[in-house]
């Protein structure tokens, strides 16, 4: 049984979704406060947090900031705050995913079923394909159903950062920052031209990518 940590400051939607979800079998906490949210973190720690950011005592992203100090678990933002800004905020501060209110009760829980089946993350593998393609990073050696694929350092290096976060979306600044240095943070051209370039040699459908995924505006994300 998977334990989730719901933050809102609604008790009506605080209540809504510990029925939801405790009708699924997931065992529930609740959290008014960003400061009741930290303290039941470290109390015990759950397998998710569903978190608002609009919190009466702490901005929500400082509290993603606070659990990702010391935890991994995914983090999905529940929010009525929709604008591009505020998602960047919460996905470099380390949310995993980004809900707007109001939402569908439905694609919450698939969202939030998506993110418990993921890998830890931070924790990459040896290994990983994409499509056809066998990646073994240790050896630096793509292979293909026509033989091997090569990539250039700049690629693998991209590619490397996102293996290294399966299904996490890494926002496309820190990829810049990584790979070419904090002064490259606003040049997302690089990006669009070095994602095409990977996607026509490791994706089986370029035009319509099942792997190497863009968030528009946002990021990118590597989906196993």
């Amino acid at each position: 049984m998977s334990h989730i940590l719901v933050v809102d400051d609604e008790p009506a939607l605080l209540r809504t979704l510990r029925i939801s979800l405790q009708a699924r079998r997931y065992s529930v906490l609740t959290a008014a406060t960003g400061q009741e949210a930290l303290d039941s973190v470290g109390q015990e720690p759950p397998d998710a947090v569903l978190l608002d950011l609009g919190l009466p005592d702490f901005d929500g992203v400082d509290v993603i900031e606070g659990i990702r100090s010391t935890l991994s678990v995914p983090i999905i933002v529940l929010t009525g705050r929709a604008d591009i800004e505020e998602k960047l905020r919460a996905f470099d501060a380390g949310a995993d995913d980004y809900v707007t209110k109001p939402f569908l009760m439905d694609e919450l829980l698939a969202r939030l079923r998506a993110v418990l089946r993921r890998p830890a993350p931070f924790a990459p593998s040896p290994s990983a394909r994409i499509g056809p393609h066998a990646i073994d990073l240790d050896a630096g050696t793509i292979t293909g159903p026509n033989g091997p694929v090569r990539l250039t350092p700049t690629e693998w290096r991209i590619l490397a950062l996102l293996l290294a976060n399966p299904g996490r979306l890494v926002p496309g600044r820190r990829i810049l920052a990584e790979v070419w240095g904090p002064e490259a943070e606003s040049r997302g051209n690089y990006l669009r031209v070095y994602f095409s370039s990977m996607r026509r040699k490791l994706e089986p459908d370029p035009a319509r990518p099942r792997h190497l995924i863009t968030e528009p505006g946002i990021g990118y994300r590597f989906e196993p």
